[in-house]
């Protein structure tokens, strides 16, 4: 029992690995032994290459890899939330489980995010007769019914379903004519776009989900200029939110299949929704980026959007790096949403070390702990002159078009970031 796994490398996908779960751990899914090596034709021609890694840091070689759980980066690759349950509804199972994620990688992981896949998951394109696609006001005014509706017209292929997270997503491409068709249905010379069509999470019925997916758009904006790395802007059109994918690029008829792991996968942490804390992430980060430095600011400045205007949905597959080529850096901003508004109540995942009662960290400890990194002095006055920026944000944010009731909610956080930022500046001794 064995997968093959495969990497867009070079401008065309190839065979890069073999993965094979051990029979007698198969039940424990994610949790089971497994093996892992390189596919010897691609380690012949790719030795020791970084850029054809599957991830950074695995090393293409002829070394046999064992394993006490599955790789975490499988783990991306695997439908999740609401895309989970749709796949396992599509395949027939009625009770989830670890058991069958051997299912949801070998038939649900065709088509996810970055330039990894699993080949036996890869659909062949649809009939002719189904490529004409449907238009974007369709995905709109049929929302309700979209699944269905997708199905019919042939969104059916491998990785139409839904990709990570709880509200139901559907990874899209646009082709020359604005009609949209499921990823996977058209070759890469008829692409034009490629998208994540996001709809509310929870029950459409709830106020309060239309609301956060309402605000996902101008907070992305709001980060844009508060000097966060963001890709394009998002488009919020009737309970619809549309999101252009940053890792796929597209030009002159040719797709380019950028690298994307999560901080989980990078960091090495097994299964699903762990709290991992910030400086595991931050360390994990400046082994594999070509910056440490830059990118580890670039996450802490993350993070204090988040703490000011509470995005509590942090976990580690939120935050993802990309690879392109031999550049390796943060991905641009994504999932970036008022989540203290949603009706579950969502607590933050991830935090730091040194935490004050109420979840303000203590920056000047957190600038000691990363010193091996940063510059402690300097990440001190750098976190003490972003108070301003912080106090800055309701300008921000009328600006960005925030709804003033999610605006009303955040002041007084606002403050107590910017208080906390400022209390960071060194002690000058005459």
């Amino acid at each position: 029992m064995k997968c093959h796994i495969q990497i867009y490398h070079n401008d065309q996908w190839h065979t890069a690995a073999v993965f094979e779960p051990d029979p007698q751990t198969l039940d424990k899914g994610v949790e089971g032994g497994c093996r892992l090596e390189y596919d010897h034709d691609y380690a012949i021609e790719n030795i020791a290459q970084a850029s054809a890694e599957l991830i950074p840091g695995l090393t293409v070689g002829f070394a046999l890899h064992r394993y006490q759980h599955w790789p975490p980066f499988l783990v991306d690759l695997l439908p999740a939330g609401a895309g989970r349950r749709a796949w396992l509804k599509r395949m027939q199972i009625d009770n989830d489980g670890p058991q069958v994620e051997w299912h949801l990688l070998t038939k649900g992981a065709g088509h996810p995010p970055g330039n990894l896949r699993i080949a036996e998951a890869v659909s062949p394109p649809p009939p002719d007769q189904f490529k004409i696609g449907f238009p974007r006001k369709d995905i709109i005014e049929q929302r309700e019914d979209f699944i269905e509706y997708a199905e019919e017209r042939g969104a059916y292929v491998a990785g139409a379903s839904s990709v990570q997270g709880e509200a139901p997503k559907y990874m899209l491409v646009e082709d020359t004519k604005g009609m949209f068709h499921a990823e996977g249905a058209l070759s890469d010379d008829k692409i034009k776009q490629f998208w994540l069509v996001k709809f509310p999470r929870g029950r459409r019925s709830e106020e309060r989900n239309y609301q956060v997916l309402r605000n996902e758009a101008p907070y992305l904006e709001v980060a844009r200029e508060f000097g966060v790395r963001v890709d394009a802007p998002l488009t919020y059109e009737d309970g619809t939110l549309f999101v252009p994918r940053f890792d796929r690029k597209v030009a002159d008829g040719q797709v380019r299949r950028l690298g994307m792991q999560s901080l989980y996968a990078i960091a090495g942490i097994p299964g699903y929704g762990a709290a991992v804390r910030h400086e595991v992430y931050c360390r994990a980060i400046a082994k594999v980026v070509n910056k440490p430095e830059n990118e580890i600011r670039e996450y802490l400045l993350r993070d204090i959007l988040n703490l000011a205007l509470r995005n509590t949905d942090n976990h580690g597959r939120n935050t993802a790096i990309l690879r392109d080529g031999g550049q390796i850096a943060l991905s641009p901003l994504f999932d970036f949403a008022p989540m203290f508004l949603d009706p579950e109540g969502i607590g933050r995942v991830s935090r730091w070390d040194n935490e004050r009662p109420g979840g303000q960290p203590e920056w000047a400890i957190i600038c000691e702990n990363l010193k091996d990194i940063l510059d402690p002095k300097e990440t001190r006055e750098w976190l003490a002159g972003l108070s301003s920026r912080v106090l800055a944000l309701p300008d921000l944010m009328q600006q960005c078009r925030v709804e003033e009731g999610v605006m009303q909610m955040l002041y007084r956080r606002i403050k107590d970031v910017a208080k906390a930022l400022q209390e960071t500046k060194p002690v000058v001794i005459a």
